[in-house]
């Protein structure tokens, strides 16, 4: 007889809803262990089997409480072998204005810039050099959740999140490169539009440029992320891969 293959594990952020939710459902289909990580508590709203069990709250706005919990998933990851398959940065916040407006350069609070890129940036930073060991051991892949908006000034997303979005599609080259010789692929997603709960009010004006001329689906995402994760993208590193109908161009 064939021996099983073993478990893969993933750990992802950002797990409660949106693409996260997408993407906890897509890899729980193919087998893989999924460690979640969020602000919230397990919600019963995404289930998947041993959700509860492997689900880790942390506040990734809290540094010290990031470095928790990459000693939680450390121990949690004994139960594996030490090795971790896949890392996907997928939380990020995108604070607005009382009435939803953009909040730009000139009047963002430097506490929100502060807030913004250790949630968006060095949360990601932190994890994967926290868990590099566990991710060497497997010869894992990481996932950066990037944006279109780091790479034009979008209506809606704030130049917080903008630039901190940019400073992640950065920070995955400079990874892939420090990784890369230990066996570790390090690349980047950068979604447009997707139809979830949090769109704001005037995509629908969006759409109307997008040359597919429809939203992108979370379950979209979750395959290119998936994909970065498998085997078919063994030599794949490095790269940031848009998924918005053609947005960008």
């Amino acid at each position: 007889m064939a021996e099983t293959e073993p478990r893969k594990t993933i750990v992802l952020t950002g797990a409660s809803r949106g693409i996260g939710h997408a993407t906890v459902k897509r890899f729980s289909s193919e087998g893989w262990r999924v460690i979640t990580c969020s602000r919230q508590a397990f919600s019963d709203a995404c289930p998947w089997p041993l959700g509860p069990e492997n689900h880790i709250r942390v506040d990734l706005s809290d540094p010290e409480d990031v470095g928790r919990a990459v000693s939680e998933i450390s121990r949690r990851l004994q139960d594996d072998g030490g090795r971790l398959h896949a890392l996907v940065n997928n939380a990020g916040i995108s604070p607005k204005l009382e009435d939803s407006g953009r909040m730009n350069s000139l009047d963002t609070p430097m506490q929100v810039w502060r807030e913004v890129f250790q949630v968006n940036f060095f949360a990601p930073i932190m994890l994967a050099r926290g868990l590099f060991d566990e991710l060497a051991a497997a010869r894992g892949s990481v996932v950066n959740v990037t944006s279109i908006a780091g790479g034009r000034v979008h209506p809606f997303a704030g130049t917080a999140y903008a630039t901190s979005k940019a400073a992640l599609a950065s920070l995955t080259r400079e990874m892939a490169t420090d990784f890369g010789p230990h066996g570790i692929r390090v690349n980047a997603i950068a979604p447009g539009e997707i139809d979830t709960a949090i769109l704001s009010p005037g995509t629908e004006k969006i759409v109307e440029n997008i040359p597919l001329r429809r939203l992108g689906t979370t379950a979209e995402v979750a395959d290119i992320i998936f994909f970065l994760c498998s085997p078919q993208s063994s030599y794949v590193t490095g790269g940031e891969i848009h998924i918005n109908g053609g947005q960008h161009v």
